[in-house]
């Protein structure tokens, strides 16, 4: 049987905790007993709201004096679908040819182990030249209502600032020491619902088709690219995500058509000059009459889902190279200072603290076998300890 290493023996531990959203599942208990034995001031807190489950996320604190540095992450994984489909069981942590497989493997349990254990062994030496705590949430995977934004102002409302953020998402797609992200495009995502009138379809004369007519919206949404990019950022991408008219007929033309769709942005919008954009392309194409039929503008709706997150980027010298330096000095790697893929955490974390993610290879996340290997999980662990040493001895040398 292999021996594990520190942070693999947690992480195991870790996955052996079913902790799929919004259930706990005793990854937190794991974490609150290995941090109160640090000495950490240990807080589970719960939050509540209308129409979501209560979830249960965690605050823990060493010292009181600045700087201050957390590090951010979530325990709750996403459902392992189909088990009978994984080699092995899906929160097992079973290891073979030096890999661990389980749910939450690389995201982002793994993280959470690698970080604890580099605290555990820096502690062993010495204390910290100021403060170090972990934000745990159990709600990311989920709504993302009852977690980190919550448990950020609570941590505020305690009088806690912090200084710097580490987020250990997965954000290398190869190998390890692949990339840092210093930023996130913002997210903006609606629902339009085109009116028409109910018709027989051999009798269109008598009938508004409603879905030429959205056909028409979404044409005067995707010709014309939104920017181009800059330099920090891709360009803005919108996707139509789905199109549904609910008729179970082919002979019926139906009364109503609507499409979703989710716009990825960058920093040459905020959320509301992009939906503005949006609804007035919306509004030119309605003026377009659909090929044939009534040549009156079309009727739509538009519903904005969800809430929209805003675009950041990270410009905290002291905290991008803490990073950057301690992935070049322990892999060799330059790695790549990137904005892109979806949103994660961070787009609360950067209202109280500047933030950098880096963590574990992203390749098997949310899929059947979510596996890491366990060198990772050594390299990640120095990465994190000299990272730490080196933003401390930052602050002590230029004063924060």
């Amino acid at each position: 049987m292999t021996e594990l290493t520190a942070p693999a023996a947690l992480l195991r531990d870790l996955i052996q905790c079913p902790s799929v959203t919004p259930t706990e599942g005793g990854a937190l208990g794991v974490l609150n007993a290995r941090l109160e034995a640090l000495g950490f001031e240990v807080h589970r807190v719960i939050f509540s709201d209308d129409g979501t489950p209560d979830v249960e996320n965690l605050y823990a604190r060493l010292g009181t004096e600045a700087p201050h540095l957390c590090f951010a992450g979530h325990t709750d994984v996403v459902p392992p679908g189909d088990e009978e489909a994984w080699s092995f069981g899906p929160f097992e942590g079973e290891v073979r040819d030096g890999m661990m497989y389980g749910r939450g493997a690389v995201d982002m349990k793994g993280g959470i182990s690698c970080f604890l254990t580099a605290v555990e062994a820096l502690l062993a030496v010495g204390p910290l030249p100021g403060s170090i705590s972990f934000l745990i949430t159990g709600d990311e995977e989920g709504p993302a209502i009852n977690g980190t934004d919550k448990l950020l102002q609570w941590v505020a409302a305690r009088g806690d600032i912090i200084d710097a953020c580490i987020l250990g998402e997965p954000t290398n797609p190869n190998a390890l020491g692949d990339a840092i992200k210093i930023g996130r495009r913002g997210s903006v995502s609606g629902k339009i619902t085109v009116q028409g009138t109910q018709g027989h379809a051999a009798y269109p004369h008598l009938a508004d088709n409603p879905v030429p007519r959205l056909m028409r919206l979404l044409d005067a949404l995707l010709t014309k690219p939104l920017d181009e990019g800059t330099d920090a950022f891709q360009p803005t991408n919108l996707e139509v995500t789905s199109i549904d008219v609910g008729n179970p007929s082919v002979n019926v033309i139906p009364a109503a058509a609507t499409a979703h769709f989710n716009v990825r942005f960058n920093d040459v919008w905020t959320a509301e000059t992009l939906m503005a954009e949006l609804i007035r392309r919306l509004d030119e194409g309605a003026q377009v009459p659909p090929h044939r039929g009534s040549n009156q503008p079309t009727r739509y709706n538009i519903e904005w889902r969800d809430r929209p997150s805003h675009v950041f980027r990270t410009q905290n010298d002291a905290l991008i190279d803490a990073v950057r330096g301690s992935v070049e000095a322990v892999t060799g790697r330059v790695p790549d200072i990137s904005t892109g893929g979806g949103t994660s955490d961070a787009r609360y974390i950067k209202d109280y603290a500047p933030v950098v993610e880096f963590g574990l290879v992203g390749q098997t996340m949310h899929q059947v076998d979510e596996r890491v290997e366990l060198a990772d999980l050594d390299t990640l662990t120095a990465i994190y300890k000299r990272m730490i040493m080196d933003w401390f001895t930052a602050q002590q040398t230029h004063g924060g």
